[in-house]
């Protein structure tokens, strides 16, 4: 799991500072053993220079060391001395050396150890960068699937616009042909109210002539039958052929306005529908 973003900068500035103050360490572990080694060298030779002394102040005695004699040569002495010091120190520095080497074991494993923790999490990271790649073609697949099925629904909703623009002409040329026809109708149907008009008058003016005519007629006929009654009042017989005459042509008349109870056609008024 990745560390907060705080905790982050702060070891590296941590690690930073430490470099920084690290930088020179090893050439002041030189300086500070050559310091050491120059004290060292320094007590050596002023002790040999002591015991120099010393022998020069005695004449008698002898640099050379002759064995079973119980006197010391301080010469000896001292360099005896400063090899024991030589050794003091180097198994001081030996010490320093086993110290140092236990350390830098340590941190050898505890660099072992972060070092296995960053192969961990470089792993981690690994396999999650794994799948985010996986991820992210998955997504460009998708998006590319998107994108052509948008292409393809656009090219659909072009042609359901060039459809529904030439439905619409069609629409337009259909809707100006029914005003057309509408107009059409109505210009029929009028000349046709018309001419249905026209032949109702032309029926009325027929049926009035003919009632005007017919009324004429039994005028006429009436005055016939009055002349000649006067003319033949007092022959029975012939009034009563004269009367059944008149009724015969009053039976005639009568038949010609009626047959069988019923009007006829001529004397029907014509009432006609806007249909006929």
């Amino acid at each position: 799991m990745a560390e907060p973003a705080w905790q982050e900068i702060l070891r590296l500035r941590l690690a930073e500072r430490n470099a920084n103050e690290s930088a020179y360490a090893s050439i002041i572990e030189q300086y500070r053993r050559l310091a050491q080694q120059t004290k060292l060298l320094k007590e050596r030779n002023a002790s040999l220079l002591r015991a120099v002394s010393s022998v020069k102040q005695n004449p008698s005695s002898s640099t050379v060391f002759v064995p079973g004699t119980s006197e010391e040569n301080p010469v000896r002495q001292a360099y005896i001395a400063s090899l024991e010091s030589q050794i003091s120190s180097l198994r001081d520095e030996l010490a320093t050396v086993y110290k140092t080497q236990g350390q830098n074991a340590q941190r050898l494993l505890a660099m072992n150890e972060t070092l296995r923790e960053k192969e961990e999490l470089s792993r981690v990271d690994s396999e999650a960068l794994r799948k985010a790649r996986e991820d992210i073609a998955n997504l460009k697949r998708k998006v590319d699937q998107h994108t052509e099925l948008m292409e393809e629904k656009d090219r659909a909703a072009q042609l359901l616009h060039d459809e529904i623009a030439t439905l619409q002409l069609e629409l337009g040329q259909i809707e100006k042909r029914n005003q057309g026809l509408t107009k059409d109708n109505a210009t029929l149907l009028q000349r046709w109210l018309d001419a249905k008009q026209t032949e109702v008058n032309q029926m009325n003016e027929a049926n009035d002539f003919y009632e005007d005519m017919r009324t004429k007629h039994q005028a006429v006929l009436n005055w016939r039958d009055g002349s000649e009654a006067s003319r033949n009042g007092g022959a029975d017989s012939h009034s009563a052929s004269q009367v059944s005459g008149n009724g015969s042509e009053a039976g005639e008349e009568s038949a010609t306005g009626k047959k069988n109870g019923t009007m006829s056609p001529q004397q029907k008024g014509v009432s006609l529908t806007p249909n006929g």
